[in-house]
């Protein structure tokens, strides 16, 4: 019966047997708007009409009065790859923060979720996403605001939880296959993960837990998203840091900054991965900035605390090149 439940991951979503899921958080919208909030403002845009895939564009509203060129960031959302969207009220709300802090332009990226659409297709749809944004770098792509306020020279991608995990892989990709031919290296400058999401079979230090149940949980979490991952959480999409035969030196930007949460479950992978990079030969800067006392994407849940202010600060000095 199609009440009958197969994995129930409350207060995220409920998968039923029948395969139907529920997803309880992150389906809210909010309307894009040209009325300043915050002093920005955002609409949305088709970047994959065969996919009805949108974009969220956020641009200062002095911008939009000046025509100045600004610092482009690409966001890719978390929540497991499962739940959330860029239109939700948490996105909307961090985006339009973190554009009036950054004072950048930034592209928030809509893909498609499993488990209706398993891994890898929502690196696909990112991919897609990124190619989109970068047919605007001379000036004549589809979206007037990208073509008249990025600046190409200054491109920062970025994503909490599975979308940090999504910047990675962008940025790897991008190292190997050319995003334009306008382009001579990857057109990326610099990457923010925020508590990103990496996992493995076992743990990745003597720090990180050994909870059975949690870790057997995590599995199950990954299997949802990606079922024909042959490795489980041993599948390079998700075990970047522990797994000798992921080469990540060729990360394809100039600087990394890694948020980190002292409780987050992920904290010793996120800490390794730093680790890793330093360690790869890796040429460009990595920068680690952990927040004490809070869990996995605080600053979401919890946008008006003084924590989450100095993890927006940190976001926008990186973006303005204060590393």
């Amino acid at each position: 019966m199609d009440s009958e439940i197969a994995y129930d991951f409350s207060p995220a979503f409920i998968i039923y047997k029948s395969g139907r899921i529920e997803r309880l958080t992150g389906e809210a919208i909010v309307q894009s708007s040209l009325t300043p909030h915050n002093g920005v403002v955002s609409k949305d845009v088709v970047y994959s009409p065969g996919e009805s895939l949108s974009v969220r564009v956020f641009l200062p509203e002095k911008a939009a009065k000046t025509g100045e060129k600004l610092p482009l960031l690409v966001y890719f959302h978390g929540g497991a790859f499962i739940i959330e969207t860029p239109f939700s009220p948490t996105y909307h709300t961090f985006l339009t923060t973190a554009v009036s802090a950054s004072d950048c332009i930034a592209v928030s990226v809509d893909y498609r979720r499993p488990p209706e659409h398993p891994i890898p297709i929502p690196y696909e749809d990112s991919w897609t996403s990124l190619k989109w944004v970068f047919n605007h770098i001379a000036g004549c792509g589809p979206e007037n605001w990208l073509n008249k306020h990025a600046d190409f020279s200054k491109v920062f991608v970025a994503g909490d939880s599975a979308g940090a995990n999504i910047t990675h892989h962008m940025t790897m990709r991008a190292a190997k296959e050319k995003l334009s031919p306008h382009l001579s290296g990857s057109g990326i400058s610099g990457i923010i993960l925020v508590h990103p999401y990496f996992w493995s079979k076992t743990p990745v230090d003597d720090k990180d837990t050994t909870d059975v149940t949690t870790r057997s949980r995590s599995e199950t979490l990954w299997k949802i998203a990606s079922p024909s991952s042959k490795d489980g959480v041993d599948d390079p999409f998700i075990n970047v840091v522990q797994a000798e035969s992921v080469d990540i030196s060729g990360l394809g930007c100039g600087k990394v900054l890694v948020m980190v949460a002292e409780l987050d479950l992920l904290v010793r992978q996120d800490w390794c991965y730093a680790a890793k990079i330093e360690r790869s030969g890796w040429k460009g800067e990595v920068e680690v900035m952990e927040t004490e006392g809070e869990k996995h994407v605080f600053h979401l849940k919890n946008p008006d605390s003084e924590k989450a202010h100095e993890l927006v600060k940190k976001f926008a000095s990186f973006i303005k090149g204060d590393m």
